[in-house]
């Protein structure tokens, strides 16, 4: 029974798709990047006999999760191919041109004849999912051709379908995987709840990424023209629920602001400029002006810059906590930037749980309480608290990439 939901779910995500792609950009590319996409795969990989590793990723977010792994995987394994995959077209259209790999598609989706129809034209040799990608006939597919299978940077929740009473069908797609590198405590405790031994707390490869990010950093001359000295707050991942709070508290201090929006939107872009009584100026239009120090908000209108930004903030505020879900507060700590976020939907962020317990970060509830906020972290002391907590937990958590590069070495060839 469960299989035969899997797989109906499957089919009306399907016609649901195609009928928004007629109307939602997003669901358009979905459709139309999985187009021919076997012969597009055949044609890639024709000709070529060396021994591939795939690497299947959601999105952009487990990109950057699993990109310490390709690296290191690639170094420690240069005769390998690398096959990329993502499932969302706000992964692959940013990281279609990844230099790491050496072929980057869709994932077909997930089906019995899919999955066995991407095996033989792909035969790889091993395979890392990661994070929350389970799916169903690729694993099976997987375990009966004696593949090794390997979730990595996993965490897991008690409320999962996987440790429900009806939840078998899906523990079922656990039990396929090879090996299991968990994030922390509760997942390999809830793991064992079920019966799943094969797995180690590695802990989380996004804080080898945001390392290598802050030791190889970007110089960016014309934001630190634009910065001319002054404190700055970098905004990252901006929503327009982020905004109702920020608004009233930019027009009201008297800070320098990068404004990272999370969606590359006119309007969104256009209330920015509208509601502000500073002077707003887009990135793309910054190299016009001969003083970009004369701005006091700058706001990006490009992706994939962001991560770059932080260097040259003092604060920073992280959004989507109002809404979906948090983003990435690990790229600011790193820099040692204090991190401000809403207080909505944050606490299934280890790491954002974890430094707000520390003092390194706040949960706010509005305005008001970033305000106050604010005014606690302007005291130097504070400040220089709050900021070496941030750096030494992103230290103290780096090492997930090279334990899991030392589990491929117990089961592949040198």
């Amino acid at each position: 029974m469960g299989g035969f939901i899997y797989n109906i779910s499957l089919f009306f995500y399907n016609v649901f798709i195609r009928i928004a792609a007629l109307f939602n950009k997003k669901a358009r590319l979905f459709v139309e990047g999985r187009k021919n996409l076997f012969q597009r795969i055949k044609k890639a990989v024709a000709g070529s006999d060396a021994p591939v590793a795939w690497f299947h990723c959601a999105s952009l977010g487990e990109f950057e999760q699993g990109r310490p792994l390709i690296d290191a995987f690639k170094q420690e394994y240069p005769d390998h191919k690398i096959f990329l995959t993502f499932f969302s077209p706000s992964g692959y259209e940013v990281r279609k041109n990844y230099i790491g790999a050496d072929y980057i598609f869709y994932l077909p989706v997930d089906s019995k004849k899919h999955a066995k129809k991407f095996l033989d034209l792909v035969n790889p040799e091993i395979v890392f999912f990661v994070k929350y990608e389970f799916w169903h006939h690729y694993a099976k597919e997987l375990r009966a051709r004696n593949i090794p299978l390997l979730s990595t940077s996993s965490i897991f929740r008690e409320n999962q379908l996987f440790f429900k009473k009806y939840g078998n069908f899906n523990r079922c797609i656990l039990k396929n995987f090879t090996y299991f590198f968990v994030q922390d405590v509760q997942s390999l405790k809830l793991l064992e709840s079920i019966d799943i031994t094969n797995a180690s707390i590695s802990g989380d490869t996004r804080f080898d990424r945001v390392m290598t990010i802050c030791k190889n950093k970007k110089e960016l001359p014309e934001v630190a023209s634009f910065k001319n000295g002054r404190k700055l707050m970098v905004i990252g991942s901006c929503w327009p629920e982020d905004l109702d709070v920020l608004i009233p508290f930019i027009n009201d201090t008297d800070l320098k602001y990068i404004i990272a929006p999370h969606e590359i939107e006119e309007k969104f872009i256009e209330r920015i400029e509208r509601d502000l009584i500073k002077k707003v100026v887009r990135y793309s239009e910054l190299k016009d002006f001969r003083d970009p120090s004369e701005f006091d908000v700058l706001v990006i209108d490009n992706i994939g810059m962001l991560s770059s930004l932080y260097a040259y903030g003092n604060y920073a505020y992280v959004g989507g906590a109002y809404g979906q879900g948090l983003h990435n507060i690990l790229e600011p700590a790193t820099f040692g930037l204090p991190v401000f976020f809403g207080n909505k939907n944050y606490t299934k962020f280890r790491e954002a749980r974890d430094l707000t317990n520390l003092g390194g970060a706040v949960a706010l509830s509005g305005y008001d309480d970033l305000r106050n906020q604010f005014r606690a972290f302007s005291d130097e002391t504070t400040y220089n608290i709050g900021s070496q907590i941030n750096t030494g937990y992103v230290k103290d958590n780096t090492g997930a990439t090279r334990k899991i590069i030392d589990y491929c070495k117990t089961i592949l060839k040198p």
